[in-house]
């Protein structure tokens, strides 16, 4: 598979050949998703191999508690960055088996890690990680801690993909790409027209925690189980007009900071006697209608949507989407970028632009005061 990139910068200090792997854990908390692409010196990348892994249940949970303040945290939050890292390593592994390659030909990993809190506003955004454990397990030089530059620099520090989608799929033709993880995120590509990309609000964070809550399952698989339920009409004005947060201009990013059990139980005071199978169907119908409510602000009617991400796996999600949006939706398969491969390519391709001294960001996007090269490395 071959996608072509174009370079951000104006100032490239040197361009070189490499192969880089992307690791990705979202918003989600429920795995590591993993690419191998060579990137060509004009940033051409072919995807080698792909790998993921399911996170332990105790380290899923533990990364999910460190999202609220406890107990102990610094000592439990260098354990978890511990933990997650060494699911990293084991998909670093799996990429290398599956494409015969050594450690020697990887000229760096791109590390994004959980983050566990994000607060731009105030200058922070954390993402656990042990970097130094990871390029000593592996071998291979680690670049990470990419967004904190961008938040140094006034910026939101997300969303991040943006830059890589521009890169990937220029602005010749006019496409929403649609980011559908715990939280959901967009890219707005319009011929001769700045790149716009902002978080939307939650995609399958909620879907996720009401579903674990009442059925006792991870995820609401194909969205089955929103769909027997009903739209409870006024719940979601509740939900969308109790928000300030859905109302505010780009640039903006959120996360469990925001949207978490708190948000929501807060919110369904009131609403107790309806169905926990309506609530799902209300809450997939926020999903969707946030999603289209905030691109139609940006005057995009007609264009259409590629989705990636968890979510796009959810059929009723997707079906509902194509049912709010008067253009095609489909997914980023069709342009060449699997659903599950784009955000662990991005980081790839971050790794990439970091080696080569290029802008990783988009001040038009995250509201940066600049182009910044993004990211700190950890030498093999």
């Amino acid at each position: 598979m071959t996608v072509t990139c174009r370079l951000l910068a104006a100032d490239v200090f040197f361009m070189s050949a490499c192969r880089t792997i992307g690791l990705m854990s979202g918003t989600s908390v429920d795995g590591v998703d993993g690419v191998l692409a060579r990137f060509s010196e004009t940033g051409q990348p072919d995807i080698i191999a792909q790998a993921s892994v399911e996170l332990p249940e105790a380290l899923r949970h533990e990364l999910l508690t460190l999202n609220a303040p406890g107990e102990n945290e610094l000592h439990r939050a260098a354990m978890a960055a511990n933990g997650l890292s060494d699911c990293y390593a084991r998909v670093v592994a799996k990429l290398l088996e599956t494409s015969n390659l050594k450690p020697a030909d990887i000229a760096a990993i791109g590390a994004h890690g959980q983050t566990v809190r994000h607060r731009p506003e105030l200058g922070y955004t954390t993402q656990l990680l042990a970097p130094a454990r990871l390029a000593e397990q592996t071998g291979i030089s680690v670049v990470a801690d990419f967004r904190s530059r961008d938040v140094a620099a006034g910026g939101q520090g997300a969303p991040l993909v943006p830059a890589f989608h521009r890169a990937a799929f220029g602005t010749e033709t006019a496409r929403v790409i649609l980011n559908l993880g715990g939280i959901a995120n967009v890219t707005l590509l319009r011929p001769n027209q700045a790149v716009i990309g902002f978080d939307t609000g939650p995609a399958n964070m909620l879907l996720d925690l009401w579903c674990q809550r009442h059925t006792g399952e991870p995820f609401d698989s194909d969205g089955q189980w929103a769909a027997s339920g009903s739209t409870h009409q006024k719940l979601l004005e509740h939900f969308l007009g109790s928000e300030p947060w859905f109302d505010l201009p780009p640039p903006k990013s959120t996360g469990r900071d925001l949207f978490n059990a708190h948000w929501l139980d807060r919110r369904l005071v009131g609403f107790e006697t309806i169905a926990p199978t309506d609530t799902q169907a209300t809450l997939l119908a926020l999903t969707v209608q946030s999603i289209v409510m905030a691109i139609n602000k940006q005057d995009l009617a007609g264009v259409p949507i590629y989705a990636c991400g968890g979510g796009a796996r959810n059929r009723e999600l997707m079906k509902q989407l194509a049912n709010a949006w008067d253009a095609e939706v489909s997914t980023t398969a069709s342009l060449g970028i699997g659903t599950q491969d784009m955000e662990a390519l991005a980081f790839a391709w971050l790794a990439w632009a970091h080696l080569n001294k290029n802008a990783g960001n988009l001040p038009e996007v995250t509201g940066a005061d600049g182009y910044r090269i993004l990211g700190a490395c950890w030498p093999a």
